[in-house]
């Protein structure tokens, strides 16, 4: 269907891509697949994790439309429909090497007639959840409905890690640890949470990230706000702070890992309840294994907490799945019956919250096994007690 738009077609080797080519093309067949499984006639894949995922792009979403198209014809094959200008950069990802065919478009013609051309009458359109407005409106016109959203195409492929895929995040694991363990260089009492950011985040570059994503530093009364970034609050001796922090390596795989410190020995009530945690935290990770739903790793993690008194403590879901996204399928969520299978990514993350006084969060990546799972994450859960000085 796809195959016959006028295009060109490259065969450019690229300088590097994460995995051998053999792989991309192992993916792309198997979202084509999918797609057919679903109902779905045409997947339209924008830039961002599921173009990375796919093809090994990291193009950018510009007003100009780039867009991977997969029909679920297996006689068609995939396209990139592509300005002219971006052509470069996209044969430089494992597209080039796929021997992809290329459409490229300049400023002036039509880039939604040239992906639904040859679509058929009515085709079922499925999009990436990261396509902007900007163009899902058109193609939306075009077709005279609303595409689906191809999440539940793409979850399928993407919560399975191979071996390099797992390969890499042991490695953002490893690097991450690298940085909590240097926390007694940053965190002090008198400095000031951006101070303490700032400083983690270049550590984060220097033990082997190519950036931070995120910096939390949650002190005293905002590390009882889990999302809380970091302000110019003074750090005081008596406070307790969470550190939640990540990013991707040079892979595109991401760490994510929370710990939770305190400048001395801590009160015996926060002490007692930050042991409890830790007991969720380990309960949660004892309970992953294949054959288990999602669903319940939360409510592991969930009801040793509500046995302490600390139910109302705890607001928000155990996990989320990480890899090329640091939040992505499976979600680690009371009512998810998604089945754990090995090669799943996902974090475990219980935490309690006290607002106006303190917080406290542990967070593991932890990967699927065959009987069990790998933590990529090794550095004491507990509360870490720092010098005060």
């Amino acid at each position: 269907m796809l195959a016959t738009l006028v295009g060109v077609s490259l065969a450019i080797v690229s300088e590097s891509t994460l995995l051998p080519v053999s792989s991309y093309a192992r993916r792309l067949a198997a979202a084509a697949k999918l797609a057919a499984d679903a109902g779905v006639d045409l997947l339209l894949v924008s830039p961002g994790p599921d173009l990375e995922y796919l093809i090994g792009s990291r193009a950018q979403t510009f007003e100009r439309l780039t867009v991977l198209a997969i029909a679920a014809d297996a006689d068609s094959a995939p396209i990139v429909v592509v300005p002219r200008l971006e052509l470069a950069s996209l044969t430089e990802s494992a597209a080039g090497e796929l021997g992809l065919t290329m459409s490229p478009w300049v400023d002036g013609e039509d880039p939604y007639g040239l992906v639904l051309s040859e679509s058929g009458t009515n085709p079922v359109v499925a999009v990436s959840d990261s396509m902007p407005a900007l163009h899902l409106v058109p193609i939306a016109e075009r077709i005279g409905s609303t595409p689906r959203l191809a999440t539940g195409v793409l979850r399928e492929l993407r919560m399975i890690k191979d071996d390099v895929e797992i390969d890499a995040l042991r490695e953002a694991g490893a690097a991450i640890d690298r940085v909590h363990a240097r926390m007694g260089e940053f965190l002090r009492p008198g400095r000031t949470e951006r101070d303490v950011a700032a400083d983690i985040s270049a550590a984060i570059i220097a033990e082997g990230h190519t950036s931070a994503a995120f910096v939390i530093v949650g002190s005293g009364p905002h590390g009882a706000d889990p999302h809380h970034e970091y302000s110019d609050r003074i750090i005081a001796a008596d406070d307790v702070v969470v550190i939640d922090i990540g990013g991707p390596v040079a892979s595109g795989y991401n760490s994510d890992s929370t710990r939770t410190y305190c400048f001395g020995e801590p009160a015996a009530d926060i002490a007692a309840a930050v042991q409890t945690l830790e007991r969720a935290q380990a309960a949660a990770t004892a309970a992953v294994r294949p054959g288990v739903t999602a669903s319940s790793i939360d409510a592991a993690a969930r009801d040793l907490l509500a046995e302490a008194g600390l139910a109302d403590a705890f607001i928000h879901r155990t996990g989320h799945g990480i890899g090329l996204s640091v939040h992505e399928e499976p979600y680690i969520v009371g009512g998810n019956d998604v089945v754990l299978r090995p090669g799943m990514a996902f974090s475990i993350e219980p935490g309690i919250y006290f607002p106006g006084q303190w917080g406290a969060r542990i967070e593991d990546i932890v990967i699927v096994t065959e009987d069990g799972c790998e933590s990529v994450n090794t550095r004491p859960h507990g509360l870490t007690v720092l010098d005060r000085r």
